[in-house]
């Protein structure tokens, strides 16, 4: 996620600051539900079929995603297996992922494609902790520029009359709470993925 991807919700459409409240956390909810989805993409010596979400494979003429034409297993802690739904395919979905960043050798049998993940050197760790951090930072801006939105919106009900002073610090308090409690949870996520990444297996 890049900072200020999150949609903006105009700051126009609120009646009052419940609706900006709702609108916060439901921005806010995404973002935690972003970095969950990105997460699960960095390897660790675990495997996991959420490895491949971002992977897409050339199929029928256009880029579907991997799970959309094969079956994904994890039979043992350091392989995965994929079962084309058409044996055709193989060939196009071996390529997709040797071509990914993930740093993977598959190979076939003609029906099934076997992906040993092999354990992360030292080294490799730590790249993956820094693309941790760095996709981590990403989202804890994000919850920054959705309390700024709010806090615009808020004021601009204020300065239309449609709430009092004290609404209007009742309202960036509980925004900053909320921002705060988002801003924790995206730090103790990435705490429990970097924990997982250091492991040694």
């Amino acid at each position: 996620m890049k900072p200020g991807q999150q949609p903006t919700a105009p700051t126009g459409q609120f009646q009052n600051v419940k609706d900006v409240e709702n609108a916060a956390k439901s921005r806010m909810d995404k973002v935690v539900a972003d970095l969950q989805h990105e997460m699960a993409t960095i390897r660790t010596g675990r495997a996991s079929v959420n490895l491949f979400d971002g992977i897409t494979v050339e199929a029928y003429g256009s880029p579907m995603p991997i799970n959309h034409v094969a079956t994904l297993h994890v039979p043992e802690p350091s392989l995965i297996t994929i079962q084309p739904y058409d044996v055709s395919q193989i060939g196009a979905i071996e390529k997709a992922i040797r071509a990914s960043d993930l740093g993977l050798n598959p190979s076939n049998d003609g029906k099934l494609i076997r992906v040993p993940i092999p354990t992360p050197t030292e080294e490799r760790r730590k790249e993956l902790v820094k693309q941790l951090h760095h996709i981590a930072e990403d989202h804890r801006v994000a919850s920054r520029n959705i309390r700024r939105d709010s806090n615009e919106a808020v004021k601009k009900l204020l300065k239309d009359k449609l709430i009092s002073e004290d609404d209007d610090r009742r309202a960036h308090d509980d925004i900053q709470k909320m921002t705060d409690s988002i801003i924790a949870k995206i730090d103790q996520l990435a705490k429990a993925k970097e924990k997982d990444i250091l492991e040694v297996k």
